[in-house]
């Protein structure tokens, strides 16, 4: 594990008093078989014997979640689709945000224009694998998601995303772009979250490995980095904890939880 030049002269374990856990799902959460390991499974285990809350916040969709948390006999919060939806313990839905029909139109058409591989996520399905919706204006819109290879094409597609002032841009893999309606993320969804528990910001540990998880990251006491991390989300952690495939999870929380 690796403490960043950003707080390398401090301790920052003595400064937070941390009540919170968010966690990322792909990869910081789990590995590459899509599996949660023992080792991190037993240290979460432990951060929640100690009243600390431990909560997923994703940009997957709830139905996504449900197993995983079961798995890890979580029933608390949950944030989804990168903080456009926030749930409650009891699977209530607390706050959703959703793309207007014609933007998601829109989207759709500029990603079909250049030729990209795209997904789309409304309140009802997911679309994707070519499987797309025959009008968007029968559903409410959660996130739209467009992937390729290619530099050249997702530098484009991002130049011409970035025209529309309605739209937060992020991604969950340096091959694509997500897309989320204004103001959602993760960091606003734990803002709702810590308040409904009585907690701040400070003392909420983030987790995370992509784009989508610079807000919270950066905003949390404490901020961690996995170690795939891409390079932006390193440069804003507090702290740098081993990969997904070496229990980086586990080891943030036993550093951080004693």
């Amino acid at each position: 594990m690796h403490q960043t030049e950003r707080n390398k002269n401090q301790n920052i374990g003595t400064l937070r008093d941390i009540k919170l856990i968010a966690l990322d799902i792909d990869g910081t959460l789990l590995n590459h078989k899509h599996k949660v390991s023992s080792v991190t499974k037993e240290e979460i285990e432990r951060a929640v014997s100690q009243s600390v809350h431990v909560m997923l916040c994703t940009g997957r969709p709830a139905d996504f979640c449900h197993n995983i948390m079961e798995g890890l006999n979580l029933n608390g919060y949950l944030i989804t689709v990168s903080g456009g939806e926030i749930w409650t313990p009891d699977r209530e839905l607390i706050e959703r945000k959703v793309h207007a029909p014609e933007m998601m139109e829109t989207l759709y058409q500029l990603g079909e224009q250049m030729g990209l591989a795209m997904w789309l996520i409304s309140t009802k399905q997911v679309y994707e694998n070519g499987a797309y919706p025959d009008s968007f204006y029968e559903e409410d819109w959660l996130k739209i998601g467009f992937h390729t290879d290619d530099a050249d094409k997702l530098a484009t597609m991002k130049q011409a995303l970035s025209k529309y002032d309605d739209l937060e841009l992020t991604n969950s893999h340096p091959n694509n772009i997500e897309v989320n309606p204004f103001g959602v993320s993760k960091a606003h969804g734990l803002e709702k979250v810590c308040k409904l528990l009585n907690l701040t910001l400070d003392n909420v540990m983030a987790v995370g490995d992509s784009l989508n998880d610079y807000t919270m990251i950066n905003q949390a006491g404490i901020g961690v980095a996995m170690g795939n991390a891409q390079q932006e989300i390193k440069n804003i952690a507090d702290y740098i904890t081993e990969t997904n495939e070496h229990d980086g999870v586990a080891q943030a929380i036993r550093q951080f939880i004693k």
